[in-house]
C-alpha cells in the first residue's frame, strides 16, 4: 500500500565519475522539495586519460563520499535518526563506484535501522520531471547520456516500457569519442557544441543514421567513422576544418534525434495514447541545440516538452533521493542482499501490459 507521509530520503550517487549525496523530501502531496545536493565531479582526474578511467573512479568515490554525505546532511538540516530511509544507485554503471555507493547506503540503512531503496540509475532520470514539476504518468522520456540512448514510456514508477535504444555507441560516447578523435579537450560533448557553433555545417555531407525506419531506435556508430574517414582525409586539420567537422556531425545528430523521436512518440501515441509531456533527461541534454532539436519535435507532436535544470539532468544525488521516495511511498524497497548491477535494464520487471512483453524483449 503506498505511503502518503511526507518521507525524507538520503541519496548516494556513484555510478560513474561524480560522487553526489542530496537530501530529498516527497510532502504528503506528493510534491518534491531539495534540501540539499552536492556533487563532486572527478574530472579533472580524468582529464589526462582522456576519459574516466574505472579503477581512478572508484577510488576518488572511496575518498569523497563520507564527506559529501556529512555536507549534504548538514545542508539539510537533519540527522540519521530522521531519514526515511536510504537510496543508493545500484546500477547500471562502473562496477567499482556502484559498490562504493551502495555499500555505504547499506551501512547507513543497517546502523540507522532504516530502510534501503536500491535505486536504478535509469529510473531515477526518468522520474526526475516529477520532482522539478509534479509531473502525472504517462510520458515520454528521451534519456541521452554517455552511456544511454533511449525513448521510453514511462508509465509508473517501476513501469517502463522502451520503445527505442541504441544499437551501437551511446549518443554522449560519440560526442566524445569525435571530440577526442579531432583533438579536442574532455570532457567532449561542450566541446564539439562550442566548436560547432562557429562551423559550417552543410561543408560535409555526413549519413543521417537510421533515417525514416519504422522502429524508434538509433545508430551513431557509421556517423562517427564518417566523421573520422573525413577527419583523417584533411590531416593536419585546420581550426576551421575541426569546426566544420563539429558542425556537420551535430547536424546530423540533430537531423537522426529528431526523426527517431517523431517515431517514438508516434509509437508511443498508439500503443498508450497521447503523452502529457516529452522529457529529456542525462548530459546530453544540456546541449543548446539538441534542446531546440527537441522543442520542435514536441510542437509538431502538440506536446509540451519538459526538461529539468541542467544540474537535475547530468547525475546527481538528488535524483536518487527522489527515485527512493518515489519508490518508497509505492512500497517498493531493498533488503541488504540487494546487489550492484554493472548492466541493469530500466525496463526489467515492468509491469506494462502483456501485450507489450514482446516489444520489451526486441531490446
Amino acid at each position: 500500500m503506498a505511503n502518503d507521509k511526507p518521507t525524507l530520503i538520503l541519496g548516494i550517487e556513484t555510478t560513474c565519475d561524480e560522487t553526489a549525496a542530496a537530501v530529498v523530501e516527497r510532502q504528503s502531496d506528493g510534491a518534491g522539495l531539495i534540501l540539499s545536493n552536492i556533487v563532486r565531479s572527478q574530472t579533472d582526474e580524468h582529464v589526462p586519460f582522456g576519459g574516466v578511467v574505472p579503477e581512478i573512479a572508484a577510488r576518488a568515490h572511496v575518498d569523497a563520499l563520507d564527506g559529501i554525505i556529512a555536507t549534504a546532511m548538514k545542508q539539510a538540516g537533519t540527522g540519521f535518526a530522521e531519514l526515511s530511509g536510504v537510496a543508493a544507485a545500484a546500477g547500471p554503471g562502473l562496477i567499482g563506484g556502484v559498490i562504493v555507493g551502495l555499500t555505504t547506503a547499506k551501512a547507513i540503512a543497517m546502523v540507522h535501522d532504516t530502510p534501503l531503496i536500491a535505486v536504478n540509475h535509469l529510473e531515477a532520470h526518468a522520474l526526475t520531471p516529477r520532482l522539478t514539476c509534479a509531473l502525472a504518468f504517462p510520458y515520454c522520456l528521451f534519456l541521452a547520456s554517455g552511456g544511454h540512448t533511449q525513448i521510453v514510456a514511462v508509465l509508473g514508477v517501476g513501469n517502463y516500457v522502451r520503445l527505442g535504444t541504441t544499437l551501437d555507441d551511446a549518443m554522449g560516447e560519440a560526442f566524445d569519442k569525435v571530440a577526442k578523435m579531432l583533438g579536442l579537450p574532455y570532457p567532449g560533448g561542450p566541446e564539439v557544441e562550442r566548436a560547432a557553433a562557429g562551423g559550417d555545417p552543410q561543408r560535409f555531407s555526413f549519413p543521417r543514421p537510421m533515417l525514416g525506419r519504422d522502429d524508434a531506435n538509433f545508430s551513431l556508430s557509421g556517423l562517427k567513422t564518417a566523421v573520422r574517414n573525413e577527419a583523417s582525409r584533411l590531416t593536419p586539420l585546420a581550426p576551421r576544418d575541426v569546426s566544420d567537422l563539429c558542425a556537420g556531425f551535430q547536424a546530423a545528430v540533430l537531423e537522426s534525434t529528431a526523426d527517431r523521436l517523431r517515431v517514438g512518440l508516434k509509437l508511443f501515441q498508439q500503443r498508450f495514447g497521447a503523452p502529457r509531456a516529452l522529457v529529456a533527461a542525462g548530459g546530453v541534454a544540456a546541449n543548446q541545440a539538441i534542446r531546440s532539436a527537441l522543442q520542435s519535435v514536441a510542437a509538431s507532436a502538440e506536446t509540451t516538452l519538459i526538461i529539468p535544470p541542467p544540474a537535475l539532468c547530468t547525475d546527481n544525488g538528488a535524483m536518487i533521493a527522489w527515485a527512493g521516495a518515489e519508490r518508497l511511498a509505492a512500497g517498493m524497497t531493498d533488503t541488504m542482499e540487494a546487489a550492484p548491477r554493472a548492466r541493469w535494464l530500466l525496463d526489467a520487471g515492468s509491469t506494462a501490459p502483456a501485450e507489450f512483453a514482446n516489444t520489451r524483449a526486441r531490446f
